[in-house]
């Protein structure tokens, strides 16, 4: 990389730096919008202790769900967790940390951090566990709980477009958790379908500036169908 040019040509690059007992928040929903061949990266390089800051864990074998299988996680923050059976396993073994987060909240969280904002109040949570051992206070005779913002060291995002100055565009329901996220790591890494030349993307198209994005790599994706669901023929 030279200049204001984001691009990498190898995963290696693309991950330089991570290590052991890192944060990684990661954009996503279910396995739409993940950003597959960093996941896999992640799992070549064998780093360890995680926390791992994502919507869920992928599925048995796919997604975030292969860092389990050397047990590379060590804690797991998310909404949804019901996919994956090595992700029930590990957590009624003892050997996963999870926090479950209200999905709003999660990504709330991540716009927080992103923005600079250490924490915010939210009625949602109060009086579960959620919201147990956290600062709660009353806004027009309602309860809120206080929740933190989440930051990591390495944001992990898909993308459709991106051109080389790092300015993103998602594509549908592919934005999800992903425009947070982005916002939300030290270090963040766009794998993207497409690298086009800066100036060829509309302004007004742009879902994430490239001031947020430090590295862009081109990847080829499997786009897994997480549940087929089939119309019955009628006879």
């Amino acid at each position: 990389m030279s200049g204001f040019d984001k691009v990498v040509t190898s995963y290696e690059a693309a991950l330089e730096g991570l290590s052991n007992d890192m944060t990684i928040v990661a954009g996503g929903f279910g396995l739409c919008g993940i950003p597959e061949g960093l996941i896999a990266q992640i799992k070549s390089l064998g780093v360890s202790g995680l926390t791992v800051v994502s919507n869920n864990c992928g599925v048995d074998g796919f997604g975030l769900g292969i860092l389990l299988e050397d047990r590379q996680i060590k804690k797991m923050v998310s909404s949804y967790v019901g996919e994956n059976a090595l992700f029930e396993k590990q957590l009624l073994d003892g050997e996963l940390e999870v926090e479950l987060t209200p999905q709003g909240t999660l990504a709330e969280k991540l716009r927080a951090g992103g923005a600079g904002i250490p924490a915010f109040y939210t009625a949602t949570g109060y009086g579960t566990p959620v919201g147990e051992g956290k600062e709660v206070k009353t806004f027009d005779g309602r309860p809120y709980i206080l929740e933190e913002s989440i930051t990591g060291d390495f944001a992990i995002v898909k993308a459709w477009k991106a051109d080389r100055y790092g300015n993103c565009i998602y594509r549908h329901t592919a934005q999800n958790f992903n425009p947070m996220v982005a916002t939300a790591g030290k270090i963040t890494i766009v794998e993207v379908e497409e690298i086009v030349e800066p100036g060829e993307l509309p302004p007004e198209q742009i879902h994430t500036p490239g001031i947020y994005v430090d590295r862009v790599i081109k990847g080829t994706f499997e786009k897994r169908i997480e549940r087929k669901v089939t119309a019955k023929q009628e006879a």
